[in-house]
C-alpha cells in the first residue's frame, strides 16, 4: 500500500532543499550582476554599440544552452550514479559531457570567426539601424570566439560537482571569474589607468580573461580534490559505448527540447528587433539583464529538485521519491509567489542601471520586467515539473509537451502577430508567454503517470527488477506493463 502523499514537505527537508538551490541562486545571481554591470558600462556607449553587444550574446546564449543541456543529459546519470555508490559510472556521465561538449564548440566556432555577419543579420532582419548594430556585433563575437572551450570544460566540471550537491566550489570560482571580469570591463571598455579604450572589444576581452581563469581554476580543482568522476586517462580506461547510447537516447530528446526553446527565442527576439530600431533591440535586452537578477530562482529550484529526487532515485528509494516530488513543486510555486515580489523590486534601479539608454528603451524595459515579475509562479513551477521528469530519465515530456507547444502554437501565433498586427514586442511577448498555462497543465498529467520513477542506474544489470510502480525493468531499461 503506498503511503497518502503530502503536498507539503516539513521545514526540514525544505532546509535541505536550500542549501543546494541557495549556493546555486547566488552563482547565477552574481552572474547576472556583472551582466547587469556590463550592459551598464555598454550602454554608456549609447543604443547602438549596446544593441550589439546584445545582438552576438544571442549567439553565445544558444551555444550556452547547448552546452548546458549536454551536462543536464550527463547529470541525469551522474546523480543516480553518485546516489548508488557507483564511481565508474559518474566517470562515465562525466566523459560524456566533455567529448560530447566539445563537439558542441565546432559550429560555435564556426559561428563566430566564418559567418558572424551572415548569422547575426537574421536576428536584425527590418531593424532600420541594422547596418550599424551588425559593425558592432561582429566586433564583439569573433573575439567571444576564443572562450568555446575553456568555457565547455568549466562548465562540465562545475556541472558535475553540482550533481554531487558540492555548490560551494563552483560558487567560490564565480565570484573570482566576476570580478576579474567586472575590473577588466572597467579598464578596457573605456581605457582606464592607462589601458586602451577599446568598447565593445574590451567587453569581449574582459569576458574572455575571466573564462580563462575560470577554467584554470576549475581544472586546479579536478586534479588537486579529485572529486569521484574524476577521470584518469590511461590504457585501462574504456567508454561504456552502452551507457554513453542510453544517455544519448534519454539525451537527444531533452536537446530536442532545449533547442527548440532556445531556437524559438532567438527567432522571437529576431522578430521583437524587427518592430523598430535601436531603442526596441536594447530596451529588450536591458529588460532581461534585470530580469535574470530573479530569474535566479530558475537554475536553482531546478538544480535542487534534479539532486534531490536523483538521489534518492538512485539509492532505489522510490516511494521517498514519490513524496518529494509533490513537495518540491508546491515549495517551486511558493518560491516563485516570492520571487513575484522581488521582480517588482528590481524595477527600481532600471533608471539608474540605463539611464544613458534612450527614453522609449527605458519604457519598454520597465513594461517587460513587471510582466515577467508576475510568470514567476508558473515559470518557476515549470522548471521543477521537468526537473522531475529528467531526474528519472523521462526525457519525453519535454520533448512531445514543451516542444510541440512551441512548434505548433507558439511561432505560427507570433509570425501571425507579426504579420497581421502592429503590436509592440511587449504585447507580442505577453501573448506567447500565456501559452504556458498550458504546459503546466499537461506536465501535471504526466508527471501523474510516474514515467520518470525510475533507477537508471540498474542499465546493464543481468537481472530484471521491478519498480514500485510494477513497471518491469528489462536490461536495466523501464517497460511499462500493461
Amino acid at each position: 500500500m503506498r503511503q497518502k502523499n503530502k503536498i507539503i514537505g516539513n521545514r526540514k527537508f525544505y532546509m535541505k532543499a536550500l542549501t543546494i538551490a541557495v549556493p546555486i541562486m547566488l552563482q547565477q545571481l552574481i552572474q547576472s550582476m556583472v551582466s547587469l554591470i556590463d550592459n551598464f558600462m555598454v550602454s554608456g556607449l549609447g543604443d547602438i554599440s549596446m544593441s550589439g553587444v546584445n545582438v552576438a550574446g544571442q549567439v553565445m546564449f544558444v551555444f550556452m544552452i547547448f552546452t548546458n543541456t549536454i551536462c543536464m543529459s550527463g547529470g541525469i546519470f551522474l546523480t543516480q550514479f553518485y546516489g548508488a555508490q557507483d564511481k565508474k559510472g559518474m566517470q562515465q556521465a562525466f566523459m560524456f559531457k566533455l567529448l560530447i561538449g566539445l563537439l558542441a564548440f565546432v559550429p560555435y566556432l564556426l559561428v563566430c570567426v566564418v559567418f558572424p555577419r551572415s548569422v547575426l543579420s537574421l536576428m536584425l532582419i527590418g531593424n532600420t539601424q541594422a547596418g550599424l548594430i551588425l559593425d558592432e556585433a561582429v566586433r564583439y563575437i569573433k573575439i567571444m570566439a576564443i572562450i568555446g572551450v575553456p568555457f565547455t570544460c568549466s562548465v562540465c566540471i562545475a556541472s558535475s560537482l553540482r550533481d554531487m550537491g558540492e555548490v560551494r566550489i563552483p560558487l567560490y570560482v564565480t565570484i573570482v571569474a566576476t570580478l576579474i571580469n567586472t575590473i577588466f570591463n572597467y579598464l578596457l571598455i573605456y581605457g582606464h589607468f592607462g589601458f586602451p579604450a577599446l568598447g565593445v572589444r574590451g567587453a569581449a576581452y574582459a569576458t574572455v580573461i575571466a573564462r580563462t581563469v575560470e577554467f584554470v581554476i576549475f581544472a586546479v580543482v579536478y586534479v588537486l580534490k579529485n572529486p569521484d568522476f574524476a577521470v584518469r586517462f590511461g590504457s585501462k580506461y574504456r567508454i561504456d559505448t552502452t551507457l554513453f547510447k542510453e544517455i544519448i537516447k534519454k539525451g537527444s530528446l531533452m536537446l530536442f527540447c532545449e533547442m527548440t526553446w532556445v531556437l524559438s527565442e532567438t527567432v522571437t527576439t529576431a522578430i521583437y528587433n524587427g518592430r523598430g530600431g535601436a531603442d526596441v533591440v536594447s530596451g529588450m535586452a536591458s529588460s532581461f539583464a534585470i530580469a535574470n537578477l530573479f530569474f535566479v530562482a530558475f537554475g536553482g529550484i531546478y538544480s535542487a529538485t534534479s539532486v534531490i529526487i536523483g538521489r534518492t532515485l538512485g539509492e532505489g528509494n522510490l516511494e521517498e521519491a514519490r513524496r518529494q516530488k509533490n513537495w518540491l513543486l508546491s515549495g517551486a510555486v511558493t518560491f516563485g509567489v516570492a520571487m513575484t515580489f522581488v521582480g517588482f523590486g528590481t524595477t527600481a534601479i532600471i533608471p539608474i542601471v540605463f539611464g544613458k539608454l534612450s527614453v522609449n528603451a527605458i519604457a519598454i524595459c520597465r513594461s517587460m520586467v513587471i510582466m515577467m515579475s508576475f510568470f514567476m509562479p508558473a515559470w518557476v513551477l515549470i522548471n521543477a515539473q521537468q526537473a522531475v521528469a529528467r531526474a528519472g530519465g523521462d526525457t519525453k515530456m519535454g520533448a512531445y509537451a514543451d516542444a510541440s507547444i512551441t512548434i505548433v502554437i507558439m511561432l505560427p501565433m507570433l509570425f501571425a502577430l507579426a504579420k497581421f498586427t502592429n503590436i509592440g514586442p511587449v504585447q507580442m511577448y505577453l501573448s506567447v508567454k500565456l501559452l504556458d498555462v498550458i504546459k503546466i497543465t499537461i506536465f501535471h498529467f504526466w508527471l501523474k503517470k510516474e514515467r520518470w520513477l525510475n533507477n537508471l542506474t540498474e542499465i546493464g544489470n543481468e537481472q530484471d527488477s521491478v519498480n514500485a510502480n510494477d513497471e518491469v525493468v528489462e536490461s536495466g531499461i523501464a517497460v511499462k506493463s500493461v
